[in-house]
């Protein structure tokens, strides 16, 4: 798994956002993911939702990823 992986599997669960993913090490990965999907949504209600994209592939392929999300 690569950050452009991820960040690919994001804009495909959630086609509106914004993302940029940094990490390269291939299990660490830091994400940024910018919604209107987010809005009156509370953080960790935004990080579900991007978990959510990803799946199992969490805590399998992507080790760690660290989330900054925000509404639109």
């Amino acid at each position: 798994m690569n950050k452009e992986q991820i960040k690919q599997l994001i804009e495909a669960g959630l086609p509106d956002a914004q993302v940029t993913v940094l990490g390269d090490d291939g299990q660490h990965f830091e994400a940024t993911v910018v919604s209107a999907a987010f809005a009156g949504k509370p953080p960790l209600a935004q990080h579900r939702m991007v978990y959510a994209t990803l799946g199992e592939r969490m805590g399998r392929e992507i080790h760690a990823l660290k989330l900054s999300t925000r509404a639109a």
